[in-house]
Order: C-alpha cells, then sequence, then structure tokens
C-alpha cells in the first residue's frame, strides 16, 4: 500500500452495512456505472507487479469522458483496497491512495477513503469534489443493497452470427445509420468529437407503442465491445448501462447484447396503477430485449451476407 503525504485527501463515512458488504461494492469497479453517475466502465487489463491493473471512463459532463489507466490492489481479508491513478486525459493529476473499511458492529462500517495528489494541487477541489461524491453513492448501495437486488434487471441475450467480427461491429458502431437501419429507432443525433467516444440523442419507440428520448454515452473498444450508458433515462429507471460483445469462435462468433437496468420505485404507476417491482421487471425483460435481439438480427443478417451466408 502506498505511503500517504502530508497534503493527503481523506473522507470518512458511517455505512449502515456489513464491511465485507461495502468492500465488495467498491471492488466491484465494473458495477459502478449502475450506482456512480460519473462512471461509465472500467476494462481490466490484467496483473502488474501484483496489481490488477484496468483502464477507466468517467464522463465529466454531458460531452466529455475522462479515461485513465489505474491499478489496484485488493486485499479482503485485511478489508483494504489499495490504488494508484496515472494522469488522466483530459488531463487530470495522477494520484495513489487507500480505502480501508473497519467493522463497527456486523451491521456498520466506518469507511475511509484517503489519497495523495501527484499533480497540480489546483486539481485539488475538483477531485475532493468527485470522492465526496464516490463515498456517498458506495454509501446509499450499500445501504439500499437488499432493495437494489429487487431492481436492479440485470441479463445478457447472445446469438451466433456465421460473418466476421468487424462487420458486425461496425453496423452497430455506426449508430447514426441506426434511424435508416433499425425500427424502432426514430432519431438519432449523435457526436464523436474524441475515436470511440460516441454521444447521442435517441427517440425510440418499444413493442407497446411507447416513447423515450434517452442520451447515452458510449466506449467502442474495436472488435470487443460497445459499452453504454444513457445519461438521460427514460422516467421508469434511475440507471440503465449495456454493451454490445463480440467473442469469436471457430465458426463465427457470438454477439451479446447486456442490459443492466435498476427501476424508480416512485415510477411504476407509469406502467397502470397497482404495478409492482415484479411486474416493471417483467416489462422490461420482455422490451429491453426485444429491441436488442431485433439489433442483434439485424447485425447478424448485415454481417453474414457480406459473408456470402
Amino acid at each position: 500500500m502506498p505511503t500517504l503525504g502530508k497534503d493527503t485527501l481523506q473522507h470518512t463515512a458511517t455505512v449502515a452495512a456489513p464491511a465485507p458488504l461495502v468492500f465488495d461494492l467498491v471492488a466491484g469497479l465494473e458495477n459502478w456505472p449502475q450506482f456512480h453517475g460519473p462512471s461509465v466502465h472500467a476494462e481490466p487489463l490484467g496483473l502488474r507487479d501484483g496489481a490488477e491493473e484496468f483502464q477507466h471512463w468517467w464522463v465529466i459532463d454531458d460531452r466529455t469522458v475522462r479515461t485513465w489507466r489505474a491499478r489496484w490492489r485488493f486485499d479482503r481479508e485485511a478489508l483494504r483496497i489499495g490504488y494508484t491513478y496515472d494522469p488522466a486525459e483530459p488531463a487530470a493529476p495522477a494520484q495513489h491512495g487507500e480505502w480501508t473499511f473497519r467493522r463497527l458492529s456486523d451491521t456498520s462500517t466506518e469507511v475511509r477513503v484517503e489519497y495523495e495528489l501527484l499533480g497540480d494541487e489546483g486539481d485539488a477541489a475538483l477531485a475532493d469534489r468527485e470522492l465526496r461524491e464516490l463515498v456517498a453513492c458506495v454509501t446509499d448501495a450499500a445501504e439500499r443493497h437488499e432493495e437494489r437486488r429487487d431492481l436492479v434487471v440485470d441479463f445478457e441475450d447472445p446469438l451466433f452470427v456465421a460473418g466476421a467480427v468487424d462487420d458486425a461491429y461496425t453496423y452497430l458502431y455506426e449508430a447514426d445509420k441506426w434511424p435508416e437501419r433499425i425500427p424502432h429507432v426514430a432519431r438519432l443525433v449523435m457526436e464523436e468529437r474524441v475515436p470511440n467516444i460516441q454521444f447521442f440523442d435517441m427517440d425510440t419507440t418499444t413493442p407497446d407503442g411507447s416513447a423515450h428520448t434517452t442520451r447515452s454515452v458510449r466506449v467502442c473498444l474495436p472488435g470487443d465491445k460497445i459499452v453504454y450508458k444513457q445519461i438521460q433515462l427514460p422516467k421508469l429507471l434511475t440507471g440503465h448501462t449495456g454493451h454490445w460483445k463480440f467473442t469469436p469462435t471457430r465458426e463465427g462468433f457470438v454477439l451479446g447484447a447486456r442490459h443492466t437496468a435498476t427501476i424508480k420505485p416512485s415510477a411504476l404507476p407509469i406502467l397502470g396503477e397497482g404495478t409492482t417491482v415484479l411486474d416493471a421487471r417483467k416489462y422490461l425483460r420482455r422490451v429491453l430485449s426485444a429491441n436488442s435481439m431485433g439489433n442483434l438480427r439485424l447485425a447478424k443478417a448485415f454481417a453474414e451476407e457480406r459473408a456470402g451466408v
């Protein structure tokens, strides 16, 4: 674990949840986008010098994504997590720090996160605010863990494609062409100021005829996956993330469409008086799967036509 200097920033919170649960929430970087607004994606890059390395992407406003590489050391037995962040782009200083999780009781934990900036101290105010927001999001997610288990709908639909990954990837990457290619997309305005980082506003209809307008950010990893997060959501949801994943096989590849959506309990009446969380889960599983499976089949046809299948 790094030794922290005299200018260390620190935040402490008391969380009404067991220490191992809070530890797992912080250690589960791939799940941060569902409960932490700025987080878009953490891509694992393997081990380096005994630490797990990730590339991170965060939204810092509705048109900009910050990205950096980080090394994390997870010690579940000691309930400690150490990390080192490389400088980010757009500019943000490198930093190193540590999370600790102290058991106060079986259902209460003191969470302390502290770190030192390794760059311009003029960025300390921004870093301090981001840290405070992250701790607040972890606290809320931990204390509502049981409720969130019911509210989060998480699934992936796979489809085999007897064609080239590059063709299907291109079809899904070219989102600005979706209104002419995908029936449920009525309008889509896309911006890609940085290669492979896309923002777009989209009007869609669900199979029951409901119309939705959303704004999304996408991180495109050529030939592997396209990760998305809705940053302006339908009224029924407080979070919606997912990806398009391309997994080669000897015969072609498997194209997977993943959705993770969190239901907003106060919005249940949108689906009708007396709607339950289970009703909303079934509704989301049906409509999200119907739209994404439609997209999968169209991408499959596009790739297989070019492969002469």
